[in-house]
């Protein structure tokens, strides 16, 4: 039986065989990137290198360097999805390491970022917001707009910080601020907690029978920057005040923890929707007490300006 080395060596004897190669080699010895690592590492590189290891320089020709014509990451034409080649000398021999591209890289950087910002059920066009796109036309949006960029520029895990209470009329982009400010916060690698209050009271009465209730809540009280979207659209209980709420509001103030709040009451006007239950009942001392501990843990800012919602 013929070994492999004679039957190679018998088909690059073959005139046509002969020609492709030569051909294939040209091609791969005229591409400009390959070219310069030649004349970088020509103390290194031998013609026998070449010989032996032109099927790696030609992986190397055939795949996108530097994203160039690349049609983007999901239509990633290299070898490696998102990764590409790059020509090193190893043990006398030339081969190719593969590194992340510039499209991976700032794709990883966003899944990371999106990884620093939690949310319970809110919308995905909030979880993008950014300060670009936050207009400032209306009354109090420079004010809630300029204290978010001192916020998220000054802020470092651990401080103690006041958050917002932005309150105003439904669309004015109250919770787009707030998704603006987790994002900005992000980028510094602070991570943050986006809540939609309504449902999570919600929730909180279901955790009741799977016993999850404990853990949900402490993972919203101890949060580094938690942000309460829409407080005050609940339907009230004694419960979801003092026991959820209160619980949250009263471990916050005591560490300090920056919290963030909207709303479409004012401070009295959230007050008096905590005063009376479902079930109609007047408690103005736990709604008051409750009121105490949002009002030391933030500034009012009114927001104004038209409904911004597309329906």
């Amino acid at each position: 039986m013929e070994s492999i080395n004679k039957t190679m060596q018998r088909l690059y004897q073959a005139p046509e065989f002969r020609k492709r190669y030569e051909d294939l080699k040209q091609e791969v010895l005229e591409n400009p990137d390959i070219q310069a690592f030649l004349e970088e590492n020509k103390h290194a590189v031998t013609d026998r290198m070449i010989e032996t290891n032109l099927m790696k320089l030609y992986e190397y020709k055939s795949q996108t360097i530097n994203c160039n014509d690349c049609p983007g990451l999901s239509g990633c034409m290299n070898i490696m999805k998102g990764y590409e080649p790059s020509l090193v000398i190893e043990s006398n021999r030339i081969d190719i390491h593969y590194r992340p591209c510039p499209e991976k890289i700032l794709d990883d950087e966003r899944r990371k970022t999106r990884k620093l910002i939690e949310s319970f059920y809110m919308p995905k066009d909030i979880l993008n917001a950014s300060f670009a796109d936050f207009s400032l036309d209306s009354e109090g949006r420079l004010d809630a707009f300029e204290y978010a960029e001192r916020f998220t520029a000054e802020y470092t895990q651990g401080s103690s910080m006041k958050g917002l209470y932005l309150h105003g009329e439904f669309g004015v982009g109250k919770s787009y601020l707030l998704g603006a400010i987790a994002n900005q916060l992000a980028e510094k690698g602070i991570s943050s907690l986006i809540v939609y209050v309504p449902e999570f009271l919600r929730e909180m009465k279901q955790s009741l029978g799977d016993q999850t209730l404990n853990e949900k809540l402490e993972t919203v009280k101890k949060a580094h920057v938690l942000m309460l979207d829409d407080i005050g659209a609940e339907a009230m209980s004694s419960w979801t005040r003092d026991e959820i709420l209160g619980s949250i509001m009263q471990y916050r103030m005591h560490d300090q923890l920056p919290t963030f709040f909207t709303s479409n009451f004012d401070y009295s006007g959230l007050e008096h929707h905590l005063t009376y239950t479902q079930r109609g009942e007047e408690e103005k001392m736990k709604a008051r007490r409750l009121m105490e501990r949002i009002k030391f843990l933030s500034l009012p800012v009114k927001l104004g300006g038209p409904n911004r919602r597309h329906f």
